[in-house]
């Protein structure tokens, strides 16, 4: 079986960089992870009154309101079969600004031919993720509409006037040996309320599941 990436981008997958697609090759039948470590050159934020939002966010690790320049930085990538027997793959980046690390916690599955990230440690927000391969071998993904589930009852689609849209490029240089990141979040009205960019290598351990530290405390059904 093919990665959900793969599913997701059809033939457009093989028009990634080698190194990117087996990257973003990673799935249950693949039999490996993928661990990148790196630096973040520049970690920013948006005006002073976005940081309380961001605090809010990092309490559940969905956003980071630390900002710095030549952050370390991780992000493991792993496949498992949620609780209701999905293909999941993690997207668990944690940052070192100051003596405490941050954390932030993503989860993907395939939902109807298109990937669903669900943002956090207790999946809280369900994001429909836009994929696009560009010419030179790179891949842009842009979040769309968002939803928020909370136990049984409560769920609503998530106005995007109080969110945000992210827009992130990756890509690997081939001179340098590399995979460049960048990513920014915009608000329509309020403009710059985060972004990143920096580099990191990557290693391709064996697995076939993934560790359990890196898992949601509460897994949603509902996309």
């Amino acid at each position: 079986m093919t990665s959900i990436f793969e599913r997701a981008l059809g033939d457009d997958f093989g028009r990634l960089s080698p190194m990117l697609q087996k990257r973003f090759g990673i799935g249950l039948d693949a039999g490996y992870g993928c661990v990148g470590t790196g630096t973040m050159s520049s970690i920013r934020r948006g005006p002073w009154w976005v940081v309380p939002f961001l605090y809010i966010g990092k309490l559940r690790n969905i956003l980071i309101p630390d900002v710095g320049q030549n952050v370390p930085f991780t992000i493991e990538n792993f496949a498992y079969h949620d609780p209701f027997g999905r293909e999941t793959v993690t997207f668990v980046r944690e940052y070192q600004v100051g003596r405490k690390p941050s954390r932030f916690d993503a989860t993907m599955i395939l939902s109807n031919g298109r990937i669903l990230d669900y943002l956090g440690t207790h999946q809280h927000l369900a994001v429909d993720l836009d994929l696009r391969v560009e010419d030179d071998g790179s891949l842009r993904l842009a979040s769309n509409a968002q939803r928020f589930y909370e136990g049984r009852l409560i769920a609503f689609r998530f106005p995007m006037i109080f969110s945000g849209r992210a827009q992130l490029h990756e890509r690997f240089d081939e001179e340098a040996r590399v995979y460049r990141i960048r990513m920014e979040v915009h608000n329509r009205l309020f403009g710059f309320l985060f972004g990143y960019e920096g580099e990191f290598t990557c290693d391709f351990p064996p697995a076939t599941d993934a560790p359990e530290r890196l898992k949601p405390v509460r897994h949603e059904r509902r996309v």
